[in-house]
Parts: C-alpha cells; sequence; structure tokens
C-alpha cells in the first residue's frame, strides 16, 4: 500500500483512548503511528535542527512568554502542513478530534502542533497544559519519532496522577510510533532529562474561548 494511502493512525485503538480518557484521563498507544510517516517526520525535525530553523521553546503565551531553560529546553516548529508527512499527520489529528467530539461532546473546534527537538540534557519539568484562567485546550497529544530508541537513552514523558501530582502512573519511551493522549487541564506530566536527541510532535485540541473578537490564546 503506498505510504499516502496506509492509515496514519491505527483507528482501532480510538474506542480504547476515548474510554481511558473518561476513566483515567490519559491514553498511552504503542506503535500507534504508522512506522513510515513517524520516518519521514523524523527526517523533516532532525533537517530542521542541522539547519538551525527551530525556535527555542519558551512557557507563557503574550506579554507573559519567557525562555526558561531551568524548566524546559526544547526547540520546535510549527506544524504548517507544508509536507505530505505534515498533512498525513494533522489529517490523523482531524480523525480523533472528530472521534473525540462525537463520543464525549467536546466541542473541539481546532489542532495546534509543533515540532519538538530535545537535545542531550535538555528536559521539561512537571508542569500542566492548560494555561492560568484559560481552558480552551482542552486534550493534548504527544506523537513520538525517534526510531531505535535505547532503553537507556532517558527522554521519558511520565504522568501523575491528577489527585496527586507527586504519584506517577505511566512513563512513555519516546519510540516512533509511541502516542500519548490526555487531558491538557487535569494530567500533570514532565519530560525526564535525554541522554539522546529527542524527537516528537507536541498538540492540543482547543475549544473556541475567543471573546469579542479577540482570538483565545493569540499565537
Amino acid at each position: 500500500m503506498p505510504p499516502a494511502t496506509r492509515p496514519a493512525l491505527d483507528v482501532s485503538a480510538l474506542p480504547r483512548l476515548v474510554d481511558a480518557l473518561v476513566d483515567q484521563g490519559w491514553y498511552i498507544g504503542e506503535a500507534m503511528l504508522d512506522a513510515e510517516l513517524c520516518h519521514d517526520l523524523y527526517r523533516e525535525l532532525m533537517t530542521l535542527a542541522e539547519s538551525e530553523a527551530l525556535e527555542s521553546a519558551g512557557i507563557g503565551r503574550g506579554p507573559q512568554h519567557t525562555l526558561r531553560r531551568d524548566i524546559r529546553g526544547d526547540a520546535i516548529h510549527w506544524l504548517d502542513r507544508g509536507s505530505l508527512a505534515q498533512r498525513r499527520y494533522l489529517e490523523a489529528m482531524a480523525d480523533l478530534q472528530r472521534e473525540l467530539n462525537q463520543a464525549l461532546f467536546l466541542g473541539l473546534f481546532e489542532y495546534e502542533a509543533h515540532f519538538a527537538h530535545y537535545p542531550p540534557g535538555a528536559f521539561y519539568k512537571r508542569h500542566l497544559d492548560s494555561f492560568q484562567g484559560r481552558a480552551n485546550r482542552v486534550v493534548s497529544t504527544v506523537g513520538y519519532l525517534n526510531p531505535d530508541w535505547p532503553v537507556d537513552g532517558g527522554g521519558e514523558m511520565v504522568i501523575f496522577a491528577d489527585d496527586d501530582p507527586q504519584r506517577e502512573v505511566a512513563r512513555v519511551a519516546p519510540a516512533a510510533g509511541n502516542f500519548a493522549c490526555f487531558l491538557s487541564e487535569r494530567v500533570p506530566h514532565e519530560v525526564l532529562p535525554t541522554r539522546l536527541p529527542r524527537a516528537s510532535i507536541a498538540g492540543w485540541f482547543r475549544r473556541n474561548a475567543s471573546l469579542g473578537g479577540l482570538v483565545d490564546p493569540a499565537r
């Protein structure tokens, strides 16, 4: 089957994903993304990194946006549908958005995502994905792209209990094909220091919280 016609996402896992979001607020799927798609996205991200086309990631938005290497050390590039691989990934997320809206009536209206490149030693301390006072980011996703990730490579995403942010409940190895999905406002998580360059796509399904013509949040 040609790459463009193969399913980018294992749709058979979607019912389990929906049930897990309801039951515990998070879901981890192994080998959920198409292997060739991960390969193409990985090459695209590494080309961006090698050409210094990534921007340092910060925390907060708008006037509150700051660079804090003591909190977060990745570099990013927003997906813009500029390649076939990006379009395939975003179309798969659109299918997931429809599934979530039909099953859970979440009212999700948009998806935004960026490549994330963590150089050796980089990490992202424990945090929530929703911004203080904002309820527009509802469901978070992370797709992992690194081929042949070793057991001792580090860089795992740790998920903590929403009722006890000190209690670890799951870890996700950043191996190609793995996919995590969780409730943005409820699930604390962190990225552990990575020993090797780490490649992923972080994304968020949003509700429309705009008011009076002001887009929330401004990009």
